[in-house]
């Protein structure tokens, strides 16, 4: 993964394409060409601070939401609220960095970066790159097993429910997640086969429902919890010793940091975001900080009202997933809602954030074997109104690449702890410092 093998325009919008509209903008002279192109000859961007703020709270408020009131259960009311604002005000330290390496050298006139790894190739050299990249894609992995558990789970979640509303509350309605993994892989490899999965238009906006549906109704039942108990559960120092012991104290407190991180990790798709952003005056960079001052601030409310809200609720019993834990149990359709638009949200969420590592295979696999029919050829295949081409070595790599992730999705059904995991790497410091 050298400076020449990573990230290099591997988005859609890059490559000949890119190529293609800087010729015609150099072609139609200046003036003309730039009311259509912008600067590096792409199609002229229209974001603005606003958009690029749905875009990040679309990104950063998924499934980790539903653990932080167990998070908060093993901090306390005193440690753990702080903890998630430390953890916010350190995302929006290393995302300024981090916006600020859009562009190399000057801010408002230098070469754009347009990917995470474009960046990285344009500030580090060497080793930096490798591990960066290394990294980058290592946590893209993680997710996809992350978000298959989660998926599972919540599956595993709509039939207990409805167990339980049937035979009531004491029978334990065992139930095996293996094949809810299944039938999650099984869409998985059929959405992988979708080229540029990451650009349909709607698929933020859908995103977004639904991570504001579960979410405010896990604050809900949260508020109705807390009347219901006629009072606020919890202490101020969180589970105590003695009801664990001390290594479990610690074991659980470092958990909980890992899951506050998780909770807040976007650097993956950062840089992704602030692409979309129109051209300067004012630069890119001063527009993401304000966008990412904004969506953080929000996020960070939001995440203070359910995660406190539900260790209100539960107190040191908070579960370890607030929808799928079993701390509410009716009414069962309300929750069957909520973890239905939690899947609805992860199969489109898994499938953005592997974009990037889809991408830079094939790219590789491209400039490896350029005369391969098997890579380079494409399929036609009819469908009812448009023609969809078909390539095999996308659908042998991603295909591939999802019953892996779904297999190790097996071998570790444990949200919390794969939660936990991901946020430790994953918020490692993503910003390489600007040239």
């Amino acid at each position: 993964m050298g400076e020449n093998g990573v990230g290099k325009n591997y988005y859609p919008q890059g490559g000949a394409a890119a190529a293609a509209m800087e010729v015609s903008s150099v072609e139609h002279g200046q003036a003309g060409g730039s009311k259509c192109y912008d600067d590096d000859g792409r199609l002229k961007r229209t974001g603005t601070m606003w958009t690029a703020s749905a875009h990040i709270i679309t990104a950063v408020i998924g499934s980790g939401v539903l653990s932080l009131a167990w998070a908060i259960g093993q901090l306390g009311w005193v440690a753990g609220p702080a903890v998630m604002l430390l953890f916010s005000l350190v995302t929006y330290y290393t995302s300024s960095l981090l916006s600020d390496c859009y562009r190399y050298g000057d801010e408002t006139t230098g070469k754009r970066n347009y990917t995470y790894m474009d960046a990285v190739n344009a500030n580090l050299s060497g080793i930096k790159v490798q591990l960066c990249g290394f990294l980058q894609y290592a946590n893209i992995v993680g997710v996809a097993i992350g978000y298959t558990i989660a998926a599972s789970i919540s599956m595993l979640a709509i039939k207990r429910a409805n167990c339980f509303h049937v035979k009531g509350h004491v029978n334990p309605c065992h139930i095996s997640s293996t094949p809810y993994m299944v039938i999650f892989g099984v869409a998985q490899i059929f959405f992988s086969q979708i080229p540029d999965f990451d650009q349909i238009s709607w698929l933020s906006i859908l995103a977004a429902i639904m991570s504001f549906t579960y979410s405010t109704i896990g604050l809900g039942l949260g508020i109705v919890q807390v009347v219901a108990n006629k009072g606020v559960k919890g202490s101020l120092t969180g589970i105590s010793i003695g009801a664990v012991t001390p290594i479990d104290k610690v074991w659980r407190s470092l958990q909980a940091f890992g899951d506050i991180a998780f909770a807040y990790s976007y650097s993956l798709i950062l840089i992704e975001i602030q692409d979309t952003i129109r051209a300067p005056p004012p630069s890119e960079a001063k527009v993401m900080r304000r966008a990412t001052l904004v969506s953080v601030a929000t996020t960070t409310l939001f995440y203070m009202l359910c995660g406190c809200m539900g260790y209100a609720a539960f107190g040191d019993d908070a579960p370890g997933n607030l929808l799928t834990g079993f701390g509410f149990y009716e009414p069962f359709w309300l929750l069957d809602i909520a973890n239905a638009a939690i899947v609805v949200h992860l199969v489109g969420a898994y499938q953005v954030y592997c974009q990037p590592l889809f991408a830079f295979v094939e790219k590789w696999a491209q400039q490896r074997w350029p005369k391969s029919g098997f890579i380079t050829g494409e399929i036609q295949v009819p469908l009812v109104s448009s023609g969809f081409k078909l390539n095999l070595f996308r659908l042998t790599w991603r295909s591939a690449f999802v019953v892996a992730t779904t297999v190790v999705s097996m071998l570790l059904p444990f949200f919390n702890d794969v939660v936990g995991f991901l946020g430790a790497i994953g918020f490692w410091p993503p910003a390489p410092s600007p040239g």
